[in-house]
C-alpha cells in the first residue's frame, strides 16, 4: 500500500496548528482568568496551584510543540529540497543503489504540496537533466531517470542500442568495459544537451523496443535510465487507461524535481554495514 507521505504532512501540520490556534484564542485566556480569580481570593498564591491551573491540556501542549518542527519540514520538503533513496540500479553508473540524493523542488517551478499545482514559473526541465517524477500509470511512485526529449522531438533507439534525438545520433564515446550478468558490459560517455555524463550497455542484452519513433507531445518529456538495457522507462511504459499519444511521456504536472546531488550511499541498511561518503557529490 502507497502511503501519500505529503498528505500526511499537511494533516499533522493542519491539526497541530490548529491546536496551538485554539489554545492561543480559547484555553490560554481561560487559565489566565483562573489564575487572576485565584489571586484575587486569598492573600498569598500556592505555586502548585498556579502550576496546575496554568498546565495545557496534553494535547495541545504536543500540538504546540510539533507545529513549528512539523512547518519547518513541510516547508522545506514542498518548495527547496527533499531527500530521495536510489532503490534500484536503473541510473547506473551515474546512481547506484542505496545513494541517498537531495532533490530541488523549486527548480521547475514552485508547486503546492499535495495538490501539485504550479504557482511560480521558474524554467522547464532541460535535455540531459536528471529528473524525480511521478510515474505516469501510478502517481504515487517516484521514479528517477534523465530527461532524452523535450516538446517537439523526435526520439527513436536502434537495435544497435543508439540513441537518436530528431534523426541525429547522440554523441557517444566508448571509455571502457567490464564483466556483466550477460556477457561484457560497456559504458560511454555521452553528451545530451550541455550535460555530459556516463552510460551503461549491457551487448549481451537485448530487449524488443515498443516503438520505431516516439514523438512528444507539448508539455511532457521522454525519459531514459542510463542503465539503458536494465531500465523501465518511457520507452516501455504500456498502460492501455493512458492515450496512444502521451503513452511513455511524462507530462509537467507530475515533475518532483530535478536531483542534484548524492549526499550518502548505504546499498545495504544493516547493523554489519555503516553508510559510506565516497560517492558524495553533484550529480551529472
Amino acid at each position: 500500500m502507497s502511503i501519500n507521505f505529503p498528505l500526511i504532512l499537511v494533516i499533522a501540520v493542519a491539526v497541530s496548528g490548529l491546536l496551538a490556534l485554539f489554545d492561543l484564542v480559547v484555553l490560554a485566556p481561560r487559565r489566565r482568568a483562573a489564575i487572576a480569580a485565584y489571586e484575587g481570593q486569598i492573600a498569598e498564591s500556592d505555586p502548585q496551584v498556579l502550576e496546575r491551573l496554568n498546565k495545557e491540556p496534553l494535547l495541545v501542549e504536543y500540538g504546540k510543540s510539533f507545529f513549528p518542527v512539523l512547518a519547518i519540514v513541510l516547508v522545506l520538503r514542498s518548495f527547496l529540497i527533499e531527500p530521495f533513496q536510489i532503490p534500484s540500479g536503473s541510473m547506473k553508473p551515474t546512481l547506484e543503489v542505496g545513494d541517498f540524493i537531495l532533490v530541488n523542488k523549486f527548480a521547475y517551478g514552485i508547486r503546492l504540496p499535495v495538490l501539485d499545482t504550479k504557482i511560480i514559473e521558474v524554467e522547464d526541465p532541460q535535455r540531459g537533466d536528471v529528473m524525480v517524477f511521478r510515474y505516469p500509470s501510478d502517481p504515487n511512485i517516484n521514479y528517477i531517470k534523465r530527461v532524452v526529449g523535450l516538446a517537439g522531438d523526435e526520439i527513436s533507439y536502434s537495435s544497435e542500442k543508439r540513441l537518436y534525438i530528431n534523426g541525429q545520433p547522440v554523441a557517444e564515446q566508448l571509455i571502457g568495459e567490464e564483466p556483466g550478468s550477460l556477457g561484457s558490459v560497456q559504458l560511454y560517455h555521452e553528451k545530451l544537451g550541455e550535460v555530459e555524463h556516463q552510460i551503461r550497455k549491457e551487448m549481451g542484452r537485448y530487449r524488443r523496443e515498443p516503438g520505431t519513433v516516439w514523438t512528444v507531445p507539448a508539455g511532457h518529456y521522454f525519459m531514459m535510465g542510463d542503465n539503458r538495457d536494465n531500465s523501465n522507462d518511457s520507452r516501455y511504459w504500456n498502460d492501455p487507461k493512458i492515450a496512444k499519444d502521451v503513452l511513455g511521456m511524462v507530462p509537467d504536472k507530475n515533475i518532483v524535481g530535478k536531483a542534484f546531488a548524492v549526499w550518502m550511499s548505504w546499498p545495504d541498511p544493516k547493523l554489519s554495514h555503516l553508510p559510506n561518503f565516497s560517492r558524495v557529490g553533484l550529480i551529472h
